[in-house]
């Protein structure tokens, strides 16, 4: 990431070093962003025809200090629109949130609102997209080039299959000038406007320069000139007329599948559904699964305006996976910018988002005390420093914190005698309350087990054991871990289960001193209800979930190496088992499964030209079930994963922008295995 850079000027003024260039008017720049944007935009006008639960959607370039953002919000709320807002921008030099706090204090008015949005604002700018939820709103933020960013947004990069794309209502430009940024005004960057927007989408800038106006007209807008602000004699506007043209074959091709040898530009757009397989509007859900995962996505399509229903086996929620009594708000980091490391990172930082405000307000079970990942040796120490300063350069400079063994002994109440991180803002939870909490405002049935999913008159139907129908719905969610193997549908996911046992440790008046949760090769959270969880195990070969004596005394010895002190408090590993064991479900990849279900042959088929050239053009669609998703393969990670997955699970059900942007929801496609083994050569089990 690169620092804003900014300094001051005589009057309070922001001002970026990068460009020598201002933020907003130093007349004023509220006033400006409500001429030039909002007005502009003929927003007011446009949201009072909105229906109820309409979406209606800005895009923006250049955060900034987020004013144009808290205008934009402050004028929704006035309106009081019967639809839904969500806003996208990008920002290449973020600006602290010290910055932001003092550029927005200059309009009392918004107060309210920008005190919202700093405590929801992001503890570190991870690489891509992230989500913030506010009141009334939805803010969805990139860190990095803005191109990159819009192309980001984009469900496929495939010139072919642009109508996907198209989701943005309006658009704010408002990068620095022209003549000091033109990156932000290139023609590339129109052209993914386009691309992205609906037709009649509308723009607003403050700039008339000749060549904003030539690049958004070549792009297919219309250039009209108003009144500027304050000095500014005029500022542009207008609207998408003429939407992107299709390309042509390549020439000599009488398609751009002709021939293997033909290497194209764009990969085959594989992981979006074809015409048959999509299901527009729906509105009801069926999931079947009632721990985190299934649980997390009940909420995400409840929010999205869809009736759920939710089917779980067992005579409670939270009973397998998720029952453990303490599970750990913990992710892997790395310094890398891979595919597992960083979702992981943006999974944790939105999950903290997530839960902070509901166990404050007291609506679930747990601590967010703080997490100390403990270095085992001079190996982890050494990634471990790598991954601080990381995530420093992130802005995170509180959220991930680096210390030694006298600092993290005192975070934690107890001697440490190793150096490590510490993440403030993690802790524990107590599964089974979330998912009680995530499903308020649902139709729960348990003693529900599915043992088929038929589709029949447009709708997906759970069939139960005696051949009874348990419920059917526009669209089903299969989210129930290992179990999913046994559906037809599901059946050739490559799903593997992970034995785990945790064991329950009786809290003594010592080990009452520990006040964040200790991971090392196990972990061990603060006591809750007179005892400690302690683990687990990682056990690959057994599928029985009786407790083994062997686990527990690994879950001992772990504690006892890497946290003596509290080992000693507790005493030695008692003869008698206590704890509970579970099957983990997880993928070859590490990343969990969110998306639609592929129809294997029919997939396999399409796209068998890729296991002769992997490049080779196919410009189709591919083959999915009609309405069938998964979220699947959390493995020990669910309490940290859910919510993200959810969220990219709503997205994909409601034909929406993914929260994570394109590369990362490509990374957890169900169909990502499929496809790589066509490519492989490897031949796939229908």
């Amino acid at each position: 990431m690169t620092e804003s850079n900014l300094h001051w000027d005589e009057n309070g003024q922001p001002i970026s070093r990068h460009f020598d260039d201002v933020y907003y008017s130093k007349s004023d720049g509220l006033a400006e962003s409500r001429h030039n944007f909002l007005t502009h935009n003929f927003l007011p006008q446009r949201w009072a025809e909105l229906t109820p639960g309409q979406v209606f959607r800005v895009a923006e370039t250049g955060f900034g200090t987020g004013l144009n953002f808290l205008a934009c919000l402050h004028l929704w709320q006035q309106c009081q629109s019967p639809g839904r807002l969500e806003f996208y921008s990008v920002e290449k030099y973020p600006l602290t949130l010290l910055e932001i706090s003092r550029a927005l204090s200059c309009w009392p008015e918004l107060a309210e609102l920008s005190a919202q949005l700093l405590a929801a604002y992001p503890a570190a700018l991870a690489p891509g997209w992230q989500r913030i939820e506010l009141t009334g709103a939805r803010l969805n933020l990139f860190s990095g080039d803005a191109l990159e960013g819009f192309e980001q947004l984009q469900a496929s990069q495939h010139p072919l299959f642009a109508e996907p794309n198209q989701f943005i209502d309006a658009w704010f430009l408002d990068g620095f000038a022209p003549a000091k940024n033109p990156d932000m005004w290139c023609q590339p960057l129109f052209a993914a406007m386009a691309k992205l927007s609906r037709p009649g989408a509308s723009y607003a800038t403050f700039s008339v320069a000749g060549t904003v106006r030539r690049g958004l007209g070549k792009a297919g807008f219309s250039t009209l000139k108003g009144p500027g602000f304050g000095h500014k004699r005029e500022m542009l506007y207008g609207q998408l007329e003429t939407l992107p043209s299709t390309p042509e074959a390549p020439a000599g091709k009488a398609d751009w599948s002709q021939t293997s040898a033909y290497n194209s530009p764009y990969p085959a757009p594989w992981y979006l559904p074809d015409s048959p397989s999509r299901i527009d509007s729906p509105q009801s859900a069926l999931i079947i699964g009632g721990g985190i995962a299934g649980c997390s996505s009940a909420r995400a399509l409840l929010e999205a305006g869809l009736a759920v229903t939710l089917l779980e086996r067992h005579d409670s929620l939270a009973s397998e996976g998720s029952g453990n009594p303490q599970g750990v708000l913990y992710a892997k980091l790395s310094h890398r910018l891979e595919n597992l490391s960083l979702f992981n990172l943006h999974a944790l930082l939105y999950a903290q988002r997530f839960y902070q405000p509901l166990i404050a307000a007291g609506a679930i079970e747990g601590d967010l005390c703080g997490l100390i990942q403990l270095a085992l040796n001079h190996k982890t120490a050494a990634a471990q420093r790598r991954v601080a300063e990381f995530i420093q350069s992130l802005g995170g400079t509180q959220w991930c914190q680096q210390h030694d063994a006298s600092a993290l002994s005192k975070l934690a109440g107890i001697d440490i005698d190793r150096g490590g991180l510490y993440f403030p803002g993690s802790g524990w939870l107590r599964p089974a309350s979330v998912c009680q909490w995530l499903l308020r405002g649902t139709n729960l049935k348990t003693n529900s087990p599915v043992a088929k999913l038929r589709r029949s008159d447009g709708q997906w139907q759970a069939i139960g054991e005696r051949g009874q129908l348990l419920g059917q719905a526009d669209i089903a969610v299969i989210a129930n871990a290992n179990d999913a193997r046994q559906l037809s549908q599901t059946q050739n996911l490559p799903l593997k289960p992970v034995r785990g046992q945790v064991s329950y440790a009786a809290a003594t008046d010592n080990s009452r001193a520990l006040q964040t949760v200790l991971c090392g090769q196990g972990y061990i959270a603060p006591a809750a209800k007179g005892q400690h969880c302690l683990g687990a195990s990682f056990n690959l070969h057994e599928r029985g979930l009786a407790l083994k004596a062997e686990e527990q005394a690994q879950n001992y010895r772990h504690l006892s190496e890497d946290f003596p002190s509290l080992a000693s408090a507790l005493g030695p590993a008692p003869s008698q088992l206590n704890g509970r064991a579970a099957l983990r479900c997880t993928s070859p990849d590490y990343l969990p499964l969110v998306g639609p279900v592929p129809a294997a042959e029919a997939m396999a088929e399409r796209f068998a030209l890729l296991g002769r050239n992997a490049r080779a053009s196919v410009p189709k669609a591919g083959c999915y079930q009609p309405g069938l998703f998964v979220n699947l393969a959390h493995g020990s990670r669910g309490i940290c994963y859910a919510p993200l997955a959810a969220a990219g699970l709503a997205s994909w059900v409601t034909a929406a922008p993914q929260p994570m942007g394109f590369n990362l929801s490509q990374a957890l496609h169900p169909a990502r295995f499929l496809i790589r083994d066509l490519i492989r050569g490897k031949s796939h089990r229908d």
